[in-house]
Protein backbone atom coordinates (compact mmCIF):
# COMPACT_ATOMS: atom_id res chain seq x y z
CA UNK A 1 0.00 0.00 0.00
CA UNK A 2 3.15 2.28 -0.17
CA UNK A 3 1.44 3.78 -3.52
CA UNK A 4 -1.69 4.65 -1.68
CA UNK A 5 0.08 6.65 1.21
CA UNK A 6 2.68 8.27 -1.03
CA UNK A 7 -0.02 9.24 -3.34
CA UNK A 8 -1.94 11.14 -0.32
CA UNK A 9 0.77 12.86 0.62
CA UNK A 10 1.66 14.44 -2.46
CA UNK A 11 -1.99 15.05 -3.02
CA UNK A 12 -1.59 17.37 0.65
CA UNK A 13 1.05 18.96 -0.97
CA UNK A 14 -0.40 19.75 -4.14
CA UNK A 15 -3.47 21.01 -2.40
CA UNK A 16 -0.68 24.28 -0.92
CA UNK A 17 0.48 25.10 -3.98
CA UNK A 18 -1.87 27.66 -5.75
CA UNK A 19 -3.06 26.07 -8.80
CA UNK A 20 -1.50 27.84 -11.58
CA UNK A 21 1.90 26.75 -9.72
CA UNK A 22 0.24 23.30 -9.19
CA UNK A 23 -0.58 22.94 -13.35
CA UNK A 24 2.97 24.41 -13.96
CA UNK A 25 4.74 21.53 -11.80
CA UNK A 26 2.64 18.76 -13.57
CA UNK A 27 3.51 20.11 -17.10
CA UNK A 28 6.92 20.03 -15.97
CA UNK A 29 6.99 16.59 -15.14
CA UNK A 30 5.55 15.59 -17.78
CA UNK A 31 7.96 16.73 -19.64
CA UNK A 32 10.64 15.16 -17.69
CA UNK A 33 8.73 11.39 -18.07
CA UNK A 34 8.14 11.68 -21.60
CA UNK A 35 11.61 10.99 -22.73
CA UNK A 36 10.91 7.53 -20.69
CA UNK A 37 8.02 6.68 -22.72
CA UNK A 38 9.09 3.67 -24.48
CA UNK A 39 9.81 4.21 -28.14
CA UNK A 40 7.54 1.32 -29.09
CA UNK A 41 4.70 3.26 -27.78
CA UNK A 42 5.44 6.65 -28.79
CA UNK A 43 5.48 5.01 -32.55
CA UNK A 44 2.32 3.10 -32.07
CA UNK A 45 1.19 7.10 -31.13
CA UNK A 46 2.63 8.72 -34.10
CA UNK A 47 1.33 6.20 -36.71
CA UNK A 48 -1.96 5.81 -35.63
CA UNK A 49 -1.98 9.89 -35.21
CA UNK A 50 -0.56 9.82 -38.96
CA UNK A 51 -2.84 7.17 -40.59
CA UNK A 52 -6.06 8.62 -38.77
CA UNK A 53 -5.67 12.15 -39.21
CA UNK A 54 -3.61 11.87 -42.60
CA UNK A 55 -0.49 14.14 -41.24
CA UNK A 56 2.72 13.54 -41.98
CA UNK A 57 5.00 12.35 -39.17
CA UNK A 58 6.70 15.60 -37.72
CA UNK A 59 3.03 16.65 -36.80
CA UNK A 60 1.96 13.15 -35.70
CA UNK A 61 5.13 13.46 -33.75
CA UNK A 62 4.01 16.95 -31.63
CA UNK A 63 0.31 15.66 -31.48
CA UNK A 64 1.34 12.50 -29.89
CA UNK A 65 4.08 14.26 -27.33
CA UNK A 66 1.09 17.03 -26.33
CA UNK A 67 -1.11 14.59 -25.95
CA UNK A 68 0.70 12.63 -23.36
CA UNK A 69 2.48 15.88 -21.43
CA UNK A 70 -1.32 16.58 -20.77
CA UNK A 71 -1.15 13.69 -18.18
CA UNK A 72 0.78 15.63 -16.32
CA UNK A 73 -1.65 18.48 -15.51
CA UNK A 74 -4.17 16.18 -15.45
CA UNK A 75 -2.88 13.85 -12.66
CA UNK A 76 -2.34 17.68 -10.33
CA UNK A 77 -5.82 18.50 -10.95
CA UNK A 78 -7.12 15.26 -9.74
CA UNK A 79 -4.72 15.22 -6.60
CA UNK A 80 -6.33 18.81 -5.93
CA UNK A 81 -10.01 17.07 -5.77
CA UNK A 82 -10.01 18.32 -1.91
CA UNK A 83 -9.56 21.86 -3.10
CA UNK A 84 -11.16 21.90 -6.27
CA UNK A 85 -14.71 20.19 -4.98
CA UNK A 86 -16.18 23.34 -3.25
CA UNK A 87 -15.44 25.54 -6.11
CA UNK A 88 -16.08 23.66 -9.34
CA UNK A 89 -17.43 25.77 -11.18
CA UNK A 90 -14.17 27.84 -10.88
CA UNK A 91 -12.46 25.60 -13.14
CA UNK A 92 -15.23 23.74 -15.13
CA UNK A 93 -18.05 25.07 -17.37
CA UNK A 94 -20.44 22.48 -18.38
CA UNK A 95 -22.67 23.63 -21.82
CA UNK A 96 -24.77 22.23 -24.58
CA UNK A 97 -27.85 19.78 -22.91
CA UNK A 98 -27.51 19.47 -19.59
CA UNK A 99 -31.05 20.68 -19.45
CA UNK A 100 -31.92 17.78 -21.25
CA UNK A 101 -29.98 15.55 -18.73
CA UNK A 102 -31.89 17.12 -15.78
CA UNK A 103 -34.88 16.18 -17.23
CA UNK A 104 -34.21 12.76 -17.74
CA UNK A 105 -32.98 11.86 -14.59
CA UNK A 106 -36.18 13.97 -12.96
CA UNK A 107 -38.15 11.28 -14.67
CA UNK A 108 -36.47 8.94 -12.39
CA UNK A 109 -35.28 7.08 -14.92
CA UNK A 110 -31.40 7.89 -15.35
CA UNK A 111 -29.17 8.05 -18.12
CA UNK A 112 -25.93 7.17 -19.69
CA UNK A 113 -22.91 9.27 -20.33
CA UNK A 114 -20.95 8.33 -23.47
CA UNK A 115 -17.07 9.74 -23.60
CA UNK A 116 -13.69 8.98 -24.57
CA UNK A 117 -10.03 9.54 -23.50
CA UNK A 118 -9.79 13.09 -24.45
CA UNK A 119 -8.81 15.95 -22.11
CA UNK A 120 -9.32 15.32 -18.30
CA UNK A 121 -12.53 12.76 -18.23
CA UNK A 122 -11.71 12.18 -14.09
CA UNK A 123 -12.40 15.60 -14.16
CA UNK A 124 -15.24 15.72 -16.10
CA UNK A 125 -17.17 13.29 -13.99
CA UNK A 126 -16.39 15.26 -10.60
CA UNK A 127 -17.57 18.37 -12.40
CA UNK A 128 -20.63 16.47 -13.37
CA UNK A 129 -21.25 14.77 -9.91
CA UNK A 130 -20.10 17.96 -8.24
CA UNK A 131 -22.90 19.81 -10.43
CA UNK A 132 -25.81 17.78 -8.41
CA UNK A 133 -25.60 14.87 -11.09
CA UNK A 134 -26.17 11.62 -9.57
CA UNK A 135 -23.47 9.82 -11.63
CA UNK A 136 -22.24 6.55 -11.50
CA UNK A 137 -18.13 6.12 -13.03
CA UNK A 138 -18.01 3.03 -14.39
CA UNK A 139 -13.94 2.03 -13.87
CA UNK A 140 -11.40 -0.69 -14.75
CA UNK A 141 -10.25 -1.85 -11.60
CA UNK A 142 -6.26 -1.06 -11.71
CA UNK A 143 -3.25 -3.36 -10.75
CA UNK A 144 -2.21 -1.91 -7.97
CA UNK A 145 -4.51 -1.83 -5.08
CA UNK A 146 -2.90 1.07 -3.54
CA UNK A 147 -3.63 3.31 -6.73
CA UNK A 148 -6.86 1.64 -7.15
CA UNK A 149 -7.85 2.58 -3.49
CA UNK A 150 -6.70 5.83 -4.04
CA UNK A 151 -8.21 7.15 -7.57
CA UNK A 152 -11.52 5.57 -5.97
CA UNK A 153 -11.47 7.82 -2.89
CA UNK A 154 -10.97 10.98 -5.15
CA UNK A 155 -13.57 10.08 -7.38
CA UNK A 156 -15.89 9.85 -4.07
CA UNK A 157 -14.88 12.50 -2.64
CA UNK A 158 -16.34 14.64 -5.66
CA UNK A 159 -19.77 12.73 -5.46
CA UNK A 160 -19.09 10.01 -8.32
CA UNK A 161 -19.86 6.48 -6.96
CA UNK A 162 -17.87 3.67 -8.71
CA UNK A 163 -18.30 0.77 -10.25
CA UNK A 164 -15.99 -1.92 -11.86
CA UNK A 165 -16.95 -3.01 -15.44
CA UNK A 166 -17.53 -6.27 -14.15
CA UNK A 167 -20.57 -5.25 -12.23
CA UNK A 168 -23.51 -5.61 -14.79
CA UNK A 169 -26.01 -6.11 -12.62
CA UNK A 170 -25.21 -2.80 -10.39
CA UNK A 171 -25.38 -1.00 -13.24
CA UNK A 172 -28.57 -1.93 -14.45
CA UNK A 173 -30.00 -1.54 -10.95
CA UNK A 174 -28.83 1.90 -10.04
CA UNK A 175 -29.60 3.36 -13.93
CA UNK A 176 -33.31 1.97 -12.85
CA UNK A 177 -33.27 4.00 -9.61
CA UNK A 178 -32.10 7.26 -11.43
CA UNK A 179 -28.48 6.86 -11.68
CA UNK A 180 -26.38 8.34 -14.93
CA UNK A 181 -24.11 5.72 -16.13
CA UNK A 182 -20.51 7.15 -17.53
CA UNK A 183 -18.76 4.76 -19.98
CA UNK A 184 -15.60 5.45 -21.58
CA UNK A 185 -16.30 3.86 -25.41
CA UNK A 186 -13.06 4.35 -26.70
CA UNK A 187 -10.96 1.45 -25.65
CA UNK A 188 -10.24 -1.45 -27.55
CA UNK A 189 -12.63 -4.47 -26.26
CA UNK A 190 -12.04 -8.07 -26.97
CA UNK A 191 -13.66 -9.48 -30.01
CA UNK A 192 -16.13 -11.48 -28.34
CA UNK A 193 -17.36 -8.05 -26.17
CA UNK A 194 -17.30 -5.59 -29.51
CA UNK A 195 -18.61 -5.00 -32.78
CA UNK A 196 -16.90 -4.00 -35.43
CA UNK A 197 -17.93 -0.10 -37.00
CA UNK A 198 -16.33 2.62 -38.77
CA UNK A 199 -13.77 4.96 -36.94
CA UNK A 200 -11.09 7.40 -38.88
CA UNK A 201 -11.89 5.20 -42.14
CA UNK A 202 -10.91 1.98 -40.35
CA UNK A 203 -12.70 -0.89 -39.33
CA UNK A 204 -12.76 -0.77 -35.61
CA UNK A 205 -13.56 -2.61 -32.59
CA UNK A 206 -15.70 -1.01 -30.47
CA UNK A 207 -17.80 -1.25 -26.82
CA UNK A 208 -21.27 -1.66 -26.66
CA UNK A 209 -22.20 -0.98 -23.41
CA UNK A 210 -23.68 2.06 -23.97
CA UNK A 211 -26.07 1.09 -26.56
CA UNK A 212 -26.97 -2.41 -25.06
CA UNK A 213 -27.59 -0.95 -21.87
CA UNK A 214 -29.84 2.30 -23.11
CA UNK A 215 -31.58 -0.31 -25.12
CA UNK A 216 -32.40 -2.71 -22.25
CA UNK A 217 -33.63 0.59 -19.94
CA UNK A 218 -34.80 2.66 -22.38
CA UNK A 219 -32.69 5.46 -21.41
CA UNK A 220 -31.21 8.33 -24.01
CA UNK A 221 -27.16 8.37 -24.20
CA UNK A 222 -25.76 11.83 -24.13
CA UNK A 223 -22.40 11.89 -25.42
CA UNK A 224 -20.19 14.10 -23.16
CA UNK A 225 -16.44 15.97 -23.56
CA UNK A 226 -13.95 17.74 -21.84
CA UNK A 227 -11.53 20.37 -23.43
CA UNK A 228 -9.13 22.23 -22.01
CA UNK A 229 -8.79 25.80 -22.89
CA UNK A 230 -5.16 27.87 -23.18
CA UNK A 231 -5.91 29.79 -19.86
CA UNK A 232 -6.59 26.36 -18.13
CA UNK A 233 -10.62 26.81 -17.85
CA UNK A 234 -12.19 23.50 -19.00
CA UNK A 235 -15.38 23.57 -20.72
CA UNK A 236 -17.79 20.54 -20.68
CA UNK A 237 -19.82 19.41 -24.17
CA UNK A 238 -23.14 17.81 -23.64
CA UNK A 239 -24.41 16.64 -26.71
CA UNK A 240 -27.95 16.20 -27.77
CA UNK A 241 -28.94 13.11 -26.71
CA UNK A 242 -29.20 9.70 -28.97
CA UNK A 243 -32.64 7.71 -28.48
CA UNK A 244 -32.44 4.24 -28.73
CA UNK A 245 -34.60 2.55 -31.62
CA UNK A 246 -35.71 -0.80 -29.77
CA UNK A 247 -36.62 -3.24 -33.26
CA UNK A 248 -37.10 -6.91 -33.33
CA UNK A 249 -33.37 -7.02 -34.24
CA UNK A 250 -31.34 -6.81 -31.37
CA UNK A 251 -27.81 -6.78 -32.75
CA UNK A 252 -28.80 -4.11 -35.36
CA UNK A 253 -30.08 -1.76 -32.60
CA UNK A 254 -26.79 -1.93 -30.75
CA UNK A 255 -24.36 -1.77 -34.01
CA UNK A 256 -26.05 1.52 -35.23
CA UNK A 257 -26.18 3.11 -31.72
CA UNK A 258 -22.41 2.25 -31.42
CA UNK A 259 -21.36 3.56 -34.78
CA UNK A 260 -23.24 7.08 -34.04
CA UNK A 261 -21.41 7.16 -30.51
CA UNK A 262 -17.73 6.35 -32.12
CA UNK A 263 -18.74 9.06 -34.86
CA UNK A 264 -18.86 11.65 -32.38
CA UNK A 265 -16.05 10.89 -30.87
CA UNK A 266 -13.89 10.75 -34.08
CA UNK A 267 -15.32 13.95 -34.59
CA UNK A 268 -14.41 15.31 -31.53
CA UNK A 269 -10.83 13.92 -31.08
CA UNK A 270 -10.58 15.49 -34.94
CA UNK A 271 -10.91 19.01 -32.87
CA UNK A 272 -8.56 18.58 -30.07
CA UNK A 273 -6.03 15.70 -31.76
CA UNK A 274 -3.91 16.59 -29.15
CA UNK A 275 -6.33 15.86 -26.47
CA UNK A 276 -7.22 12.14 -27.17
CA UNK A 277 -4.97 9.03 -25.42
CA UNK A 278 -3.00 8.14 -28.96
CA UNK A 279 -0.70 6.05 -27.05
CA UNK A 280 -3.62 3.36 -26.32
CA UNK A 281 -3.42 1.00 -28.83
CA UNK A 282 -6.69 1.02 -30.35
CA UNK A 283 -7.11 -1.24 -33.11
CA UNK A 284 -4.79 -4.36 -31.29
CA UNK A 285 -7.83 -7.28 -31.58
CA UNK A 286 -8.45 -6.56 -34.95
CA UNK A 287 -4.47 -6.44 -35.77
CA UNK A 288 -4.01 -9.88 -33.67
CA UNK A 289 -6.76 -11.17 -35.00
CA UNK A 290 -5.48 -10.69 -38.92
CA UNK A 291 -1.80 -12.04 -37.71
CA UNK A 292 -3.43 -15.32 -36.38
CA UNK A 293 -5.35 -15.76 -39.63
CA UNK A 294 -1.77 -14.73 -41.71
CA UNK A 295 -0.74 -17.68 -38.99
CA UNK A 296 -2.74 -20.28 -40.20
Amino acid sequence: MFAYYAMKVLSRLICLLPHGAAMTLGAGLARIAWPFVPAKRKRLAREQAMRCLGVPAAEAERIARASSLRFGPMLMEVLRFPVMKDRMADYVTITGAIAEVRAAVATGHGAIFATSHSGNWELMGGAFACAGLPLVGVAKKQSAAGMDRCINEYRALVGMHITYQTGVREMFRMIDAGWIIGLISDQDPSLRDGVIVDFFGQPTNAFTGAAAIARRCGVPIFPVFIHREANGHHIVTVDPPIAVEKTDDRAADVLRVTQCINTRIEEWIRTYPEEWFWLHDRWKSLREETNEKGVS
